[in-house]
């Protein structure tokens, strides 16, 4: 899937000969959702999704190569392995792996080169993936979902597993210095830094014909290329980003996984693109600001009516330049809407469902933005909606008497004068149970739950908690709450914050936050309006900022 730590550009060399007597102290790996960082005292950091525990990797030491897929491998000083994550196909099972030199995950295997050449494998093969006893003078591994590579010391390369798309067709490939595996494809980085591929190509991930001065390849649903001036090119796959290289600089090595691309800088630090990395924390610069949102991208307004958005604009949900006179705004999956000051709605962004054709509304109060629709409060207490309505998340026409909206992916909560609150829309996961509350003072609706303030303080939350969500049972003081994806934030009379449910994005890291008026959570990040007019953010971009993998401590 990866691979790390090898490069001969790292090394200062691009020669067929073994890629691993002498790893570098530093490297990186991505994985599916996460990414992991060997510190050089050779701990390990990791940072993403954990749902099967592949970031559990706070106690391993003495490790001199780690590899990232669906799980988690570290390879020893001692020449052993550790791995974390999924088991289920025994991709795991290492412990009694003795003399390697180098590790790399598929899917659902693992593959370890011995430092005398040979290959062992274990997890799934029911591809024949795992089929490597008999191969020898291998000097580098790779794996891809179903199929495995080994480049041999006379420079040519063989592969075992699935060859659906021709990714095993590399039996005539010769004078190649590094391999790696992508899902469905196979690179090879020749001698004279140019790069050949085979497989699956209906993305581009293999269009690296023209590709020169290459250093360093990885592959996962792309193919990224490191020159030897630093900087990175990539092909294929870029629904999230993971193509968006182009202004790195300074790169001294790279790693690839479906979401991310993922290099560190000569300096130790580290850069990222890909999923749930938008830029929505760049919001450093940002003053003057009121009022804000977020979802997967950021949205500030200021206090002369103009709005600022950052991250995901793919369907220029960001682009607000122009607008002006707006009191308030809100932030959808893929939309931002803004309220002016004459009661009339602007929109922008992704439009499949009408979710912005706001521009007949008239007399409206407050505005939120859904997964795929909009919501907006009229002065006189009734509601409209527009968007997607499979769930009937719309349905909102004989409201009456309400204070507030919110819209989550796929329900819609009111809050009536009274403190009593009403819902529309999926219920799967009991989200629009809300009939009970009572005096309440605020709402916000997440992906899959919702979360009221009490006039006490307290708070309340119903719907999904698979993370932790709406465990909010103890929160004391509170006078405003957000609700992202998977987690719930809360601002308290003290300005501080509290924060429960999913962390895997750092997005709960907010602990030590002060001075806060307002609080927005997106799906990545949470993003904090202080009293000075300043913003600050927690999550994924901001955590990995702090990464540096020279120093001993991050």
């Amino acid at each position: 899937m990866v691979t790390v730590g090898l490069v001969a550009g790292i090394m200062g060399s691009c020669q067929s000969a073994p890629l691993f007597e002498s790893p570098p102290l530093s490297v990186i790996a991505a994985g599916w959702q996460y990414m992991v960082g060997l510190r050089s005292d050779g701990t390990v950091i990791a940072l993403g999704a954990n749902y099967n525990g592949q970031c559990n990797v706070d106690g391993w030491t003495d490790i001199t190569q780690v590899a990232a897929g669906y799980h988690t491998v570290g390879l020893k000083s001692d020449g052993t392995v550790v791995a974390v994550g999924a088991w289920i196909d025994g991709q795991c099972r290492v412990d009694d792996w003795t003399d390697i030199i180098q590790i790399v995950p598929g899917c659902y295997h693992t593959v370890g080169l011995k430092s005398d050449g040979t290959v062992i494998a274990v997890g799934a093969d029911h591809d024949g993936q795992c089929d490597v006893d008999d191969w020898r003078d291998i000097v580098q591994v790779a794996a891809g979902c179903y199929h495995t590579v080994g480049l041999k010391s006379d420079g040519s390369v063989v592969a075992v597993g699935d060859n659906d798309d021709g990714q095993r067709d590399v039996g005539g490939w010769t004078d190649i210095v590094q391999v790696a595996a992508g899902g469905y494809h196979t690179v090879g980085l020749r001698s004279d830094g140019t790069v050949v591929a085979v497989g699956y190509n209906d993305d581009g991930r293999c269009n690296v014909g023209d590709w020169t001065d290459i250093i360093q390849i990885a592959a996962w649903g792309h193919t990224v290329g490191l020159k030897s001036d630093g900087t990175v090119v990539a092909v294929g796959d870029n629904d999230d980003g993971q193509c968006d290289v182009n202004d790195w600089t300074d790169i001294i090595q790279i790693a690839g996984s479906r979401d991310y691309t993922v290099g560190l800088k000569s300096d130790g630090s580290v850069v990222a693109g890909g999923y749930g990395i938008h830029g929505q924390c760049d919001v450093n610069d940002w003053t003057d600001i009121i009022q804000i949102a977020a979802w997967r991208h950021t949205v500030g307004l200021k206090s002369d009516g103009t709005v600022i958005a950052v991250g995901d604009n793919d369907d220029d949900q960001c682009a607000v330049d122009g607008w002006r006179d707006i009191v308030q705004v809100a932030a959808g999956c893929y939309h931002t809407a803004g309220l002016k000051v004459d009661g009339t709605v602007v929109a922008v962004g992704y439009n499949g469902y009408g979710q912005y054709d706001v521009g007949s509304w008239t007399d409206i109060t407050q505005v939120a933005a859904g997964g795929y629709y909009t919501v907006g409060l009229k002065s006189d207490g009734r509601v409209v909606a527009l968007g997607d309505n499979d769930d009937w998340q719309c349905d909102v026409g004989d409201w009456t008497d309400m204070v507030e909206v919110a819209a989550g992916l796929r329900h819609t909560i009111g809050l009536r004068a009274g403190g009593t609150v009403v819902a529309v829309g999926d219920n799967y996961y009991g989200q629009c149970d809300v009939g009970n509350s009572t005096d309440i003072i605020q709402v916000a609706a997440g992906w899959d739950h919702t979360v009221g303030v009490k006039s006490d303080g307290t708070v309340v939350a119903a719907g999904s908690n698979d993370e932790g969500q709406c465990d909010v049972d103890d929160w004391t003081d509170i006078i405003h709450v957000a609700a992202g994806s998977f987690h719930t934030v809360g601002v308290k009379i003290d300005g501080t914050v509290v924060a429960t449910g999913d962390n895997d994005y750092r997005q709960c890291d907010i602990g030590d936050w002060t001075s806060i008026t307002e609080i927005a959570a997106g799906s990545f990040h949470t993003t904090g309006l202080k009293t000075d007019g300043t913003v600050v953010t927690a999550g994924l971009e901001v955590e990995l900022a702090k990464w540096n993998l020279i120093e001993a401590t991050p």
